[in-house]
């Protein structure tokens, strides 16, 4: 009996990352073009501010999804407590940090991997 209640036991899931999708990013957008004349240069500031502030949002990660385009992602990175300068060999400690990453859509992909 004591293995039943072991296998029974379930191990916590990890926590989910928050993913923001093209309405969210639409909705930013609508917020900072609210009465404005627009023109093209603020459309495309507006989506580079919008998309900028949903990054720096990120509380410590976040997951910005525009299906046919791509994947932002903000991603926690382990601290290194035995890094290495490689001017003096010294080893030093190297905090951990959150970094950003972009996982090209499908589309993008299979245009990358066409040969030149």
């Amino acid at each position: 009996m004591a293995n039943e209640e072991i296998a029974k036991v379930k191990k916590p899931r990890p926590k989910r990352i928050e993913t923001l999708t093209r309405k969210d990013v639409e909705k930013k957008m609508e917020d900072k073009l609210l009465g404005k004349r627009v023109t093209r240069k603020l459309i495309v500031d507006s989506l580079f501010d919008s998309l900028r502030e949903l990054i720096m949002s990120a509380n410590p990660v976040i997951r910005i999804e525009i299906r046919d385009f791509g994947v932002f992602e903000v991603k926690k990175t382990k601290p290194k407590p035995k890094a290495r300068n490689l001017k003096t060999g010294e080893f030093v400690f190297v905090p951990g940090r959150r970094k950003m990453h972009f996982k090209p859509g499908k589309i993008l992909k299979n245009f990358l991997k066409q040969q030149v």
